[in-house]
C-alpha cells in the first residue's frame, strides 16, 4: 500500500499526463453510449490500454507518441453519437474473465503473450 501511494505522488511527465488524459476521456466516452453496450466499450478501452502498455517500453517515447496519436483518432471516431456499439474479440473476453479472477494488486500478465 505504501508503495502505491508513493508512486501516485511522484510528478508525472507530460507524456504520462497525455496517456492518462486520453484514458479518462475514453472512460467518459463509454458513459455516453447506450447502457446495453457500455460494458463492451469499457472492455475495449481497458484491454487496448493494458495490452499497449505492456507491449511498449516506457522509454520508447516515439512509440508511445504514435499510440497516443492513433488512440486519439480512434477515440474521435468512437465519440461520434452515431456509434452505438463496438465489437470485442474472444481474446478480449478471455482477458476480461481472467482479470476478474485476479486479486487486486496482482500484476502478473495473463494475456497469453
Amino acid at each position: 500500500m505504501q508503495q502505491s501511494s508513493n508512486m501516485s505522488s511522484l510528478r508525472k511527465s507530460g507524456l504520462q499526463k497525455d496517456v492518462l488524459n486520453l484514458y479518462r476521456r475514453a472512460l467518459r466516452m463509454v458513459k455516453t453510449k447506450p447502457v446495453s453496450s457500455q460494458h463492451k466499450f469499457s472492455l475495449f478501452v481497458r484491454y487496448t490500454f493494458r495490452t499497449n502498455a505492456s507491449s511498449v517500453s516506457p522509454r520508447n517515447v516515439s512509440a508511445i507518441e504514435h499510440l497516443l496519436r492513433k488512440g486519439k483518432k480512434q477515440l474521435e471516431l468512437y465519440e461520434e453519437p452515431s456509434v452505438k456499439d463496438c465489437w470485442v474479440s474472444e481474446e478480449m473476453k478471455r482477458w476480461d474473465e481472467s482479470s476478474k479472477m485476479r486479486l487486486p494488486g496482482d500484476t502478473k500478465d495473463t494475456s497469453g503473450t
